[in-house]
């Protein structure tokens, strides 16, 4: 199959309850193999996109498919090549890792013969043989997530669906289950979707990722890709630190043309602007003597495209509103 193959794919996917649009004709193609991060706050209309993926709940209008198998008319084909990875993975405490693994094979088909040899397989890859004998009500959050993984590949999924999978992980634990996750599409080849807030952490393991905002996808694409567009419309921040940090050096970054906002974090400054002004406050610094202690362009950072993409929405949506209210007015008058 060809690694342009598209294995998920929506066309004008829609979800509203009553006067509410949970998702808005949402258009989606994700090729196999590769890691899509779907970001947005929590309310943007992730987790009710992955429920009508794994046929859960019916879209009030148009369609999704994986692997051209229908989300709706055909969910049973669909949960078999699929597997789901909720934010919080649901285990039988009373039982040990290996009894839920085992409970969990037996339900997807996995011959008797067989069950054993992949549940070491398994707890062995995500890092677990150690605690395979412990009941689950003992695991702390990281470990319940790691087994999460063993138990959804119990099945050998195409698909690996999770939402919001780092949720509540320490650092370190964040760092072993981002690892096993890009695992899962390097070595395995499998399609990953990971429906996420966390932007930093989602950034290090994702091939493309969709912005989502109120229902909407806003922005998707390769983040590199995203941040080129946002700075060549016009969007520049820089972060800068200096020594000394005097009135003069402020007086100077009000004078240039195209800055639009300053602001202060610590000890640095973050001008944001419509144009690259490195090459002049540079030439200040230099010509007066300061000391640049700190010098970054954020442009091509995801927090960074996200904060652009999402104030644009929501400049959208207030135009809308405001359109909205106007028309109403007129029909009043």
């Amino acid at each position: 199959m060809s690694e342009d193959y598209t294995i998920i794919r929506t066309k004008d996917l829609t979800k509203a309850y009553g006067s509410k649009v949970a998702v808005n004709h949402l258009n989606l193609s994700i090729k196999k193999g590769e890691i899509f991060g779907l970001l947005g706050p929590n309310g943007a209309g992730k987790t009710t996109t992955i429920l009508m993926l794994l046929g859960l709940t019916e879209p009030t209008l148009g369609s999704a498919a994986i692997d051209r198998h229908d989300c709706t008319r055909d969910s049973l084909q669909v949960k078999r090549i699929t597997g789901y990875l909720p934010d919080n993975v649901g285990f039988y405490g009373d039982m040990t890792g290996r009894e839920n693994l085992r409970f969990t094979a037996r339900l997807n088909g996995v011959p008797e013969k067989e069950i054993d040899g992949r549940i070491d397989q398994l707890l062995e890859r995500v890092g677990m043989t150690y605690a395979g004998n412990q009941k689950t009500s003992t695991y702390s959050k990281g470990m319940r997530q790691r087994l999460g993984i063993a138990d959804v590949l119990m099945k050998d999924p195409e698909v690996i669906i999770m939402d919001e999978p780092t949720l509540g992980l320490d650092p370190e634990g964040m760092r072993e289950f981002l690892q096993l996750i890009k695992q899962l599409s390097v070595e395995d080849g499998r399609t990953v979707l990971v429906s996420s807030h966390q932007l930093y952490q989602i950034q290090q393991i994702c091939d493309r990722v969709g912005i989502f905002v109120g229902g909407n996808l806003i922005a998707s694409g390769k983040i590199n890709e995203l941040g080129k567009k946002i700075v060549s419309e016009g969007h520049y921040v820089l972060e800068i630190e200096v020594e000394p940090c005097d009135d003069r050096f402020l007086g100077f970054i009000g004078t240039l043309d195209g800055v639009k906002k300053v602001s202060k974090e610590g000890d640095r400054f973050i001008i944001e602007s419509d144009r690259d002004l490195r090459k002049q406050i540079t030439e200040f610094l230099g010509v007066n003597h300061y000391t640049l202690l700190h010098l970054r362009q954020k442009g091509g950072d995801l927090d960074e495209i996200y904060r652009v993409y999402f104030e644009q929405a929501e400049e959208e949506e207030a135009k809308h509103v405001k359109s909205g209210k106007e028309h109403g007015s007129r029909k009043k008058a």
